[in-house]
């Protein structure tokens, strides 16, 4: 027996503004235009990121800077990243995603003004410190709104598709942005930033909308589960620090850590090792980093909807996320290594593409592993916690690479040295990851999980997948990620 879809209310109502009241098909299409929505304002966000690299050769001509400065001015975002999401996050949980994302395209957008106005490094270090304060809280925030459209198990595919933004970004703008440079000149490239987003944060004013789904029981209520056929649902609040400190949430984080680590690492130094070691010009630098980029999007949304068909068959989370995570952390770290080691320059292009585009993929992935082990309710806050830490790595990455690169023999060694290190630490976390993440034993001894009540009348889907052996979490008992 099937509970009717908000007794009381009537759905699909042409003039209601509530998209609990509207039919299923229209709910579902408006999810899909705020995903699609959502995929710009990420691929701009990591366009914002990517042009410093971009400009960096003409940029440390023209200020006289450094590798080793450059790698400082590189991670300077990054030091106002991650305590920009620590403070986002617990008004993530209580104000609207609608109004926290508009405040933070307008900032970042206002952020490039510094070196508009004063070509200096100074200022260069203070649009970057200003950028990170407006774009730490982005993907939390982000992927939390998305989830808020679509039932717990319809939500990882249209998750991945706006965390491909991470690549999708650098694939669309950074062939323009390289030819604005050369055209132009560098301070163009940010002048155009600035005004996307201008546009953007105007365009989501007048579109950007909550979704319905915002707890258990509203998803229970909209898509009209009866309450016989409903899991037993726990939303009792778990202490921040029990998530933080379960086995799973620390290899899932520190895996994306260091994926984060690495295509940082490739958007910030790859164009100029591009042009001063492979002897690329500024434009065909701009259009060779794409190309790991463009292999990011296919592995983003690609194993998102592996690990979404996964879970819809009843594979257990630990398998269908958590090994799929570890996979992807252990390939994407063997490549760059064996790229490190191949005397053939066409072969090394080929593993960084797989090893740098790789890295990316593994975000979406963490998010929908940190996403379980808490409440909807809190939700939003341990995503801002997770994704804090794991962005930290943008704060070494660029620095680090910028000293062995500065204090090698030759920019190639120094490059090489870069790449390896990188490469090194992915692997290993990869394969912890693959050891550690288990979602199904860090939510029992969370208090998350509870048994599945049986149906009084007739063998329901739910029964005959659990008497198959199904675990119960795989059916729905499982946060909505």
């Amino acid at each position: 027996m099937s509970a009717t879809p908000l007794s009381g209310v009537a759905p699909g109502s042409a003039n209601s503004r509530d998209p609990r009241t509207w039919s299923p098909a229209k709910r579902n299409r408006y999810g899909w235009f705020i995903t699609c929505s959502l995929l710009f304002l990420m691929m701009l966000s990591w366009a914002d990121k990517a042009v410093l690299g971009i400009a960096a050769v003409p940029l440390m001509k023209q200020l006289g800077i450094t590798p080793e400065q450059f790698g400082l001015v590189g991670s300077a975002m990054f030091l106002t990243f991650g305590v920009a999401q620590i403070v986002a996050a617990p008004i993530a949980n209580k104000v609207s995603s609608k109004w926290i994302l508009l405040v933070l395209c307008l900032l970042w957008s206002l952020a490039q003004a510094p070196i508009l106005l004063f070509a200096s490094l100074p200022a260069l270090w203070a649009s970057r410190l200003l950028l990170g304060a407006g774009e730490g809280p982005l993907a939390p925030v982000l992927m939390h709104g998305i989830y808020k459209w679509f039932p717990e198990k319809k939500g990882a595919t249209p998750a991945a598709l706006a965390s491909s933004g991470v690549t999708l970004g650098i694939v669309a703008f950074a062939p323009v942005l390289a030819w604005v440079i050369g055209q132009f000149g560098w301070q163009t490239a940010f002048a155009v930033l600035a005004v996307v987003g201008l546009v953007w944060t105007v365009f989501w004013f007048i579109v950007g909308k909550e979704g319905p789904y915002t707890s258990r029981q509203a998803e229970q209520d909209i898509d009209g589960i009866a309450p016989e056929e409903a899991p037993v649902v726990v939303e009792t609040k778990v202490r921040y620090w029990r998530t933080i400190l379960s086995p799973s949430w620390i290899f899932a984080v520190l895996a994306s850590f260091f994926g984060y680590w690495t295509f940082t690492l490739a958007m910030s130094w790859g164009p100029a090792y591009f042009q001063n070691v492979l002897g690329f010009s500024g434009q065909q630098a701009g259009t060779m980093i794409a190309l790991p980029a463009a292999w990011g999007t296919i592995a983003t949304v690609g194993l998102s909807a592996l690990t979404q068909r996964l879970h819809l068959k009843g594979v257990p989370t630990r398998k269908a996320r958590g090994w799929v995570l570890g996979s992807a952390g252990t390939f994407a770290g063997a490549c760059l290594v064996g790229a490190t080691m191949t005397t053939s320059p066409v072969l090394s292009i080929v593993l960084m593409v797989f090893g740098f585009g790789t890295a990316p993929a593994l975000f979406a992935i963490t998010y929908l592993v940190v996403a379980e082990l808490t409440t909807i309710g809190q939700r939003g806050a341990n995503l801002s916690i997770a994704n804090a830490v794991l962005t930290t790595g943008g704060v070494f990455a660029p620095a680090v690479s910028g000293f062995l690169i500065g204090g090698a023999a030759t920019p190639a060694d120094g490059y090489r040295a870069a790449f390896a290190l990188a490469g090194g630490l992915m692997l290993t976390f990869g394969v912890l990851a693959l050891v550690f993440v288990n979602q199904q034993r860090d939510r029992g001894r969370l208090g998350l999980d509870a048994a599945v009540v049986p149906a009084p009348a007739a063998t329901t889907p739910i029964d005959s997948a659990l008497t198959a052996g199904a675990d119960p979490a795989s059916l729905g008992a499982v946060t909505r990620a």
